[in-house]
């Protein structure tokens, strides 16, 4: 079975502000002495995402 290719689109505060949120839920494993496996493959994923500018249009 094949995966499902997802996309999102983010404002540069959007953007921001998830990778500030993965940096602290690492933080945060890191002090509880837990794994961070999962969180630093996530943030791997979505810093080395490819981006691309969008024009959006309003009518």
């Amino acid at each position: 079975m094949r995966n499902k290719d997802y996309h999102i689109y983010l404002t540069d505060m959007e953007y921001h502000h998830i990778i500030q949120s993965l940096i602290n839920m690492k933080n945060e494993l890191i002090e509880r002495g837990r794994y961070t496996d999962a969180v630093d493959d996530v943030l791997c994923k979505f810093v080395s995402a490819e981006k691309k500018k969008v024009r959006v249009q309003y009518i």
